[in-house]
Protein backbone atom coordinates (compact mmCIF):
# COMPACT_ATOMS: atom_id res chain seq x y z
CA UNK A 1 0.00 0.00 0.00
CA UNK A 2 2.84 2.26 1.05
CA UNK A 3 4.21 1.42 -2.55
CA UNK A 4 1.05 2.65 -4.08
CA UNK A 5 0.98 5.93 -2.11
CA UNK A 6 4.28 6.87 -3.33
CA UNK A 7 3.34 6.30 -6.63
CA UNK A 8 0.15 7.73 -6.63
CA UNK A 9 2.38 11.18 -5.17
CA UNK A 10 4.82 11.00 -8.12
CA UNK A 11 2.09 11.11 -10.27
CA UNK A 12 0.11 14.24 -8.33
CA UNK A 13 3.72 16.25 -8.74
CA UNK A 14 4.30 15.24 -11.94
CA UNK A 15 0.88 16.49 -12.61
CA UNK A 16 1.34 19.78 -10.59
CA UNK A 17 4.87 20.54 -12.21
CA UNK A 18 6.35 19.37 -15.16
CA UNK A 19 2.78 17.63 -16.73
CA UNK A 20 2.26 13.79 -17.56
CA UNK A 21 2.29 11.75 -20.80
CA UNK A 22 -1.09 10.27 -22.21
CA UNK A 23 -0.65 6.99 -20.42
CA UNK A 24 0.43 8.39 -16.82
CA UNK A 25 -2.54 10.89 -17.01
CA UNK A 26 -5.56 8.26 -17.25
CA UNK A 27 -4.28 6.49 -14.90
CA UNK A 28 -4.29 9.35 -12.29
CA UNK A 29 -7.69 10.23 -13.91
CA UNK A 30 -9.04 6.60 -12.99
CA UNK A 31 -7.30 6.65 -9.20
CA UNK A 32 -9.17 10.14 -8.47
CA UNK A 33 -12.53 8.55 -9.33
CA UNK A 34 -12.05 5.51 -8.03
CA UNK A 35 -13.17 7.02 -4.58
CA UNK A 36 -14.33 10.30 -2.65
CA UNK A 37 -11.22 10.17 -0.92
CA UNK A 38 -8.89 10.29 -3.85
CA UNK A 39 -10.19 13.21 -5.32
CA UNK A 40 -10.11 14.94 -2.00
CA UNK A 41 -6.61 14.03 -1.52
CA UNK A 42 -5.61 15.64 -4.93
CA UNK A 43 -7.92 18.86 -4.85
CA UNK A 44 -6.00 19.21 -1.42
CA UNK A 45 -2.29 18.91 -2.85
CA UNK A 46 -3.36 20.95 -5.85
CA UNK A 47 -4.49 23.98 -3.94
CA UNK A 48 -1.51 23.70 -1.81
CA UNK A 49 0.66 24.13 -4.72
CA UNK A 50 -1.60 26.61 -6.88
CA UNK A 51 -1.94 28.67 -3.51
CA UNK A 52 2.05 28.87 -2.89
CA UNK A 53 2.76 29.80 -6.22
CA UNK A 54 0.03 31.72 -8.17
CA UNK A 55 0.62 34.55 -6.10
CA UNK A 56 4.35 35.66 -6.76
CA UNK A 57 4.86 39.24 -8.02
CA UNK A 58 4.31 38.96 -12.12
CA UNK A 59 7.71 41.37 -12.64
CA UNK A 60 9.96 39.38 -10.21
CA UNK A 61 9.00 35.38 -9.36
CA UNK A 62 11.39 34.52 -6.15
CA UNK A 63 11.47 30.47 -6.26
CA UNK A 64 13.19 30.31 -3.01
CA UNK A 65 10.14 32.02 -1.15
CA UNK A 66 7.71 30.09 -3.64
CA UNK A 67 9.02 26.87 -2.29
CA UNK A 68 9.01 27.93 0.66
CA UNK A 69 5.52 28.82 0.75
CA UNK A 70 4.92 25.70 -0.49
CA UNK A 71 6.32 23.86 1.95
CA UNK A 72 4.99 25.73 5.32
CA UNK A 73 1.62 25.18 3.53
CA UNK A 74 2.20 21.87 3.68
CA UNK A 75 3.45 21.13 6.80
CA UNK A 76 0.21 23.25 7.89
CA UNK A 77 -2.19 21.17 5.89
CA UNK A 78 -0.58 18.48 7.76
CA UNK A 79 -1.28 19.06 11.05
CA UNK A 80 -4.90 20.09 10.47
CA UNK A 81 -5.58 16.81 8.61
CA UNK A 82 -6.83 13.19 9.67
CA UNK A 83 -4.55 10.32 9.33
CA UNK A 84 -6.62 8.22 7.09
CA UNK A 85 -4.10 9.14 4.50
CA UNK A 86 -0.35 7.92 6.60
CA UNK A 87 0.73 5.98 4.16
CA UNK A 88 1.23 8.64 1.28
CA UNK A 89 4.24 11.13 1.65
CA UNK A 90 4.52 14.42 0.43
CA UNK A 91 8.66 14.37 -0.12
CA UNK A 92 7.87 13.71 -3.77
CA UNK A 93 5.67 16.99 -4.27
CA UNK A 94 8.72 18.48 -2.23
CA UNK A 95 11.17 17.71 -4.51
CA UNK A 96 9.10 18.36 -7.57
CA UNK A 97 8.24 22.00 -6.53
CA UNK A 98 11.64 22.65 -6.10
CA UNK A 99 11.64 22.07 -10.10
CA UNK A 100 9.10 23.98 -11.14
CA UNK A 101 10.08 27.15 -9.15
CA UNK A 102 13.04 27.01 -11.66
CA UNK A 103 10.96 26.85 -14.58
CA UNK A 104 8.62 29.10 -13.31
CA UNK A 105 11.81 31.56 -12.79
CA UNK A 106 12.66 31.01 -16.80
CA UNK A 107 9.16 31.84 -17.89
CA UNK A 108 7.97 27.90 -18.23
CA UNK A 109 4.95 27.47 -16.21
CA UNK A 110 2.04 30.10 -15.86
CA UNK A 111 2.18 33.06 -14.06
CA UNK A 112 -0.50 35.71 -13.13
CA UNK A 113 -0.71 39.46 -13.22
CA UNK A 114 -3.75 41.54 -11.37
CA UNK A 115 -6.71 39.50 -9.64
CA UNK A 116 -7.13 36.46 -11.43
CA UNK A 117 -9.69 33.51 -10.81
CA UNK A 118 -8.61 29.77 -11.62
CA UNK A 119 -11.36 27.69 -11.59
CA UNK A 120 -9.65 24.08 -11.89
CA UNK A 121 -11.97 20.51 -12.63
CA UNK A 122 -9.98 17.85 -13.50
CA UNK A 123 -11.68 17.93 -17.21
CA UNK A 124 -11.17 21.81 -17.59
CA UNK A 125 -9.03 24.51 -16.60
CA UNK A 126 -10.51 28.37 -16.99
CA UNK A 127 -8.47 31.16 -16.52
CA UNK A 128 -10.47 34.64 -16.30
CA UNK A 129 -8.99 38.37 -16.21
CA UNK A 130 -11.51 40.34 -14.08
CA UNK A 131 -12.76 43.97 -15.45
CA UNK A 132 -10.17 46.18 -14.96
CA UNK A 133 -7.15 44.60 -15.49
CA UNK A 134 -5.39 41.88 -17.73
CA UNK A 135 -4.07 38.31 -17.28
CA UNK A 136 -0.61 37.11 -18.95
CA UNK A 137 0.04 33.31 -18.44
CA UNK A 138 2.15 30.02 -20.17
CA UNK A 139 0.01 27.14 -21.30
CA UNK A 140 1.48 23.81 -20.76
CA UNK A 141 3.16 23.75 -24.22
CA UNK A 142 5.02 27.01 -23.86
CA UNK A 143 2.67 29.12 -25.52
CA UNK A 144 2.04 32.95 -24.42
CA UNK A 145 -1.24 34.32 -23.68
CA UNK A 146 -2.50 37.69 -22.37
CA UNK A 147 -5.79 38.42 -21.48
CA UNK A 148 -7.74 41.08 -21.87
CA UNK A 149 -10.42 42.51 -18.97
CA UNK A 150 -13.21 40.94 -18.54
CA UNK A 151 -12.25 37.57 -20.60
CA UNK A 152 -12.11 34.10 -20.33
CA UNK A 153 -10.26 31.11 -21.33
CA UNK A 154 -10.67 27.37 -21.00
CA UNK A 155 -8.85 24.50 -22.13
CA UNK A 156 -8.56 20.75 -21.46
CA UNK A 157 -6.23 18.95 -18.64
CA UNK A 158 -5.16 16.58 -21.47
CA UNK A 159 -4.03 20.54 -23.74
CA UNK A 160 -0.93 19.60 -25.29
CA UNK A 161 -0.72 16.06 -25.20
CA UNK A 162 -4.31 15.23 -27.19
CA UNK A 163 -5.05 18.41 -28.48
CA UNK A 164 -4.14 21.99 -28.42
CA UNK A 165 -7.50 23.77 -28.36
CA UNK A 166 -8.53 26.62 -26.57
CA UNK A 167 -12.48 28.10 -25.73
CA UNK A 168 -11.97 32.33 -25.49
CA UNK A 169 -14.86 34.55 -24.32
CA UNK A 170 -13.44 38.28 -24.50
CA UNK A 171 -9.83 39.08 -26.19
CA UNK A 172 -6.21 37.26 -25.96
CA UNK A 173 -3.20 37.93 -27.81
CA UNK A 174 -1.44 34.35 -28.51
CA UNK A 175 2.31 33.88 -29.35
CA UNK A 176 1.73 30.41 -30.26
CA UNK A 177 4.75 27.65 -29.57
CA UNK A 178 4.90 26.04 -33.30
CA UNK A 179 3.89 22.42 -32.81
CA UNK A 180 3.55 20.69 -36.89
CA UNK A 181 1.81 17.48 -35.24
CA UNK A 182 -0.93 18.89 -32.65
CA UNK A 183 -2.33 22.17 -34.40
CA UNK A 184 -3.48 25.26 -32.05
CA UNK A 185 -6.90 25.92 -32.16
CA UNK A 186 -8.99 29.19 -30.22
CA UNK A 187 -12.43 28.99 -30.48
CA UNK A 188 -15.30 30.99 -29.71
CA UNK A 189 -19.35 31.16 -30.05
CA UNK A 190 -18.60 32.99 -33.95
CA UNK A 191 -15.00 32.02 -35.37
CA UNK A 192 -12.76 29.01 -34.70
CA UNK A 193 -8.90 29.73 -35.87
CA UNK A 194 -6.48 27.34 -36.64
CA UNK A 195 -2.79 27.80 -36.47
CA UNK A 196 0.66 25.89 -36.06
CA UNK A 197 2.73 28.93 -34.60
CA UNK A 198 2.03 31.89 -34.79
CA UNK A 199 1.69 35.87 -33.08
CA UNK A 200 -2.14 36.92 -33.51
CA UNK A 201 -5.18 39.02 -31.43
CA UNK A 202 -8.20 37.81 -30.75
CA UNK A 203 -10.92 39.56 -29.79
CA UNK A 204 -14.92 38.38 -29.57
CA UNK A 205 -16.75 39.54 -26.67
CA UNK A 206 -20.46 38.60 -26.57
CA UNK A 207 -21.66 41.63 -26.25
CA UNK A 208 -19.43 43.47 -29.28
CA UNK A 209 -21.10 43.89 -32.43
CA UNK A 210 -17.75 42.40 -34.74
CA UNK A 211 -14.92 39.62 -34.12
CA UNK A 212 -11.59 41.01 -34.98
CA UNK A 213 -8.56 38.81 -35.64
CA UNK A 214 -5.12 40.33 -36.40
CA UNK A 215 -2.26 38.62 -37.38
CA UNK A 216 1.50 39.49 -36.46
CA UNK A 217 3.23 36.71 -37.74
CA UNK A 218 2.59 33.68 -39.23
CA UNK A 219 -0.21 32.21 -41.15
CA UNK A 220 -3.95 31.67 -39.52
CA UNK A 221 -6.90 29.75 -40.77
CA UNK A 222 -10.10 30.90 -39.59
CA UNK A 223 -13.58 29.07 -39.92
CA UNK A 224 -16.79 30.96 -39.78
CA UNK A 225 -19.05 29.55 -37.41
CA UNK A 226 -21.86 32.06 -38.51
CA UNK A 227 -21.96 31.29 -42.04
CA UNK A 228 -20.86 28.11 -44.46
CA UNK A 229 -18.30 29.53 -46.85
CA UNK A 230 -14.60 28.87 -47.84
CA UNK A 231 -11.90 29.25 -44.94
CA UNK A 232 -10.24 32.57 -44.58
CA UNK A 233 -6.68 32.57 -44.60
CA UNK A 234 -4.54 35.70 -43.03
CA UNK A 235 -0.69 37.14 -43.59
CA UNK A 236 0.74 38.98 -41.82
CA UNK A 237 -0.55 42.65 -41.14
CA UNK A 238 -3.78 41.71 -42.02
CA UNK A 239 -7.06 41.41 -40.02
CA UNK A 240 -10.66 39.25 -40.48
CA UNK A 241 -13.63 41.11 -39.34
CA UNK A 242 -16.89 39.31 -38.81
CA UNK A 243 -20.05 41.16 -38.43
CA UNK A 244 -22.22 39.58 -35.85
CA UNK A 245 -24.99 40.76 -37.80
CA UNK A 246 -25.33 39.12 -41.01
CA UNK A 247 -22.33 36.92 -40.49
CA UNK A 248 -20.28 38.48 -43.71
CA UNK A 249 -16.13 38.19 -42.94
CA UNK A 250 -13.50 40.87 -44.22
CA UNK A 251 -10.10 40.68 -44.49
CA UNK A 252 -8.02 43.69 -44.80
CA UNK A 253 -4.45 45.50 -44.49
CA UNK A 254 -3.88 46.63 -41.61
CA UNK A 255 -0.83 47.08 -38.65
CA UNK A 256 -1.49 44.33 -36.64
CA UNK A 257 0.65 45.39 -34.07
CA UNK A 258 -1.82 48.09 -33.31
CA UNK A 259 -4.70 45.27 -31.79
CA UNK A 260 -2.12 43.72 -29.33
CA UNK A 261 -1.30 47.65 -27.68
CA UNK A 262 -3.53 46.60 -25.12
CA UNK A 263 -0.88 44.23 -23.16
CA UNK A 264 1.24 46.93 -22.74
CA UNK A 265 -1.19 49.19 -21.37
CA UNK A 266 -2.62 51.30 -24.36
CA UNK A 267 -6.16 51.28 -25.81
CA UNK A 268 -6.38 51.86 -29.30
CA UNK A 269 -9.23 51.97 -31.70
CA UNK A 270 -8.99 51.47 -35.02
CA UNK A 271 -12.26 52.93 -36.74
CA UNK A 272 -14.18 50.75 -34.24
CA UNK A 273 -18.05 51.31 -33.58
CA UNK A 274 -18.80 53.64 -30.33
CA UNK A 275 -20.53 50.75 -29.28
CA UNK A 276 -17.57 48.65 -29.24
CA UNK A 277 -15.11 51.24 -27.62
CA UNK A 278 -17.77 52.46 -24.81
CA UNK A 279 -17.82 48.44 -24.07
CA UNK A 280 -14.32 48.15 -24.01
CA UNK A 281 -13.86 51.68 -21.82
CA UNK A 282 -16.12 49.54 -19.41
CA UNK A 283 -13.82 46.59 -19.23
CA UNK A 284 -10.77 48.90 -18.72
CA UNK A 285 -11.50 51.15 -16.30
CA UNK A 286 -14.49 49.53 -14.57
CA UNK A 287 -16.97 51.99 -15.42
CA UNK A 288 -20.89 52.09 -16.68
CA UNK A 289 -21.42 53.82 -19.90
CA UNK A 290 -24.87 54.29 -21.97
CA UNK A 291 -25.41 55.32 -24.94
CA UNK A 292 -28.66 57.79 -25.24
CA UNK A 293 -28.77 58.59 -28.89
CA UNK A 294 -29.20 55.57 -31.54
CA UNK A 295 -28.00 57.91 -34.29
CA UNK A 296 -24.46 57.50 -32.37
CA UNK A 297 -23.96 53.16 -32.73
CA UNK A 298 -22.90 53.65 -36.34
CA UNK A 299 -19.85 56.25 -34.96
CA UNK A 300 -16.46 54.87 -35.58
CA UNK A 301 -13.07 56.07 -33.68
CA UNK A 302 -9.50 56.24 -34.45
CA UNK A 303 -7.30 57.17 -31.33
CA UNK A 304 -4.73 55.70 -29.27
CA UNK A 305 -4.53 56.06 -25.43
CA UNK A 306 -2.54 55.18 -22.37
CA UNK A 307 -4.52 53.83 -19.68
CA UNK A 308 -1.73 54.20 -16.79
CA UNK A 309 -1.70 57.49 -17.71
CA UNK A 310 -5.06 58.97 -18.71
CA UNK A 311 -7.95 58.63 -16.90
CA UNK A 312 -11.57 57.20 -18.07
CA UNK A 313 -12.66 61.29 -18.22
CA UNK A 314 -9.60 62.34 -20.13
CA UNK A 315 -10.43 59.44 -22.70
CA UNK A 316 -13.99 60.70 -23.01
CA UNK A 317 -12.39 64.85 -23.55
CA UNK A 318 -10.27 63.51 -26.40
CA UNK A 319 -13.56 61.64 -28.21
CA UNK A 320 -15.83 64.39 -27.35
CA UNK A 321 -13.38 66.66 -29.33
CA UNK A 322 -14.15 65.06 -32.27
CA UNK A 323 -17.78 67.12 -32.22
CA UNK A 324 -19.20 63.98 -32.75
CA UNK A 325 -20.52 63.06 -29.06
CA UNK A 326 -20.65 64.49 -25.60
CA UNK A 327 -21.05 62.97 -22.24
CA UNK A 328 -22.64 63.32 -18.57
CA UNK A 329 -22.19 61.61 -15.36
CA UNK A 330 -25.20 60.66 -13.99
CA UNK A 331 -25.12 59.02 -10.48
CA UNK A 332 -22.57 56.04 -11.26
CA UNK A 333 -22.79 56.03 -14.95
CA UNK A 334 -21.35 58.17 -17.72
CA UNK A 335 -24.21 58.83 -20.60
CA UNK A 336 -23.20 59.73 -24.13
CA UNK A 337 -25.28 61.18 -26.58
CA UNK A 338 -25.04 63.21 -29.72
CA UNK A 339 -23.48 66.76 -29.60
Amino acid sequence: MEEENRHIDELIASYLTEGLDKNALDELKTWIVASAENRQYFIQQREIWFSAVNREAASVYNKDKAFENFRNRVESRKKTQSTSRQGFSLSAIWRYAAVVAIMIAVGCISYWQGEVNVKDTFADISVEAPLGSKTKLYLPDGTLVWLNAGSRMTYSQGFGVDNRKVELEGEGYFEVKRNEKVPFFVKTKDLQLQVLGTKFNFRDYPEDHEVIVSLLEGKVELNNLLRKEKEAVLAPDERAVLNKANGLLKVESVTASNASQWTDGYLFFDEELLPDIAKKLERSYNVKIHIADEQLTHNRFYALFNRKEQTIYNVLDIITATNQVRYKVEGDSILLYAK
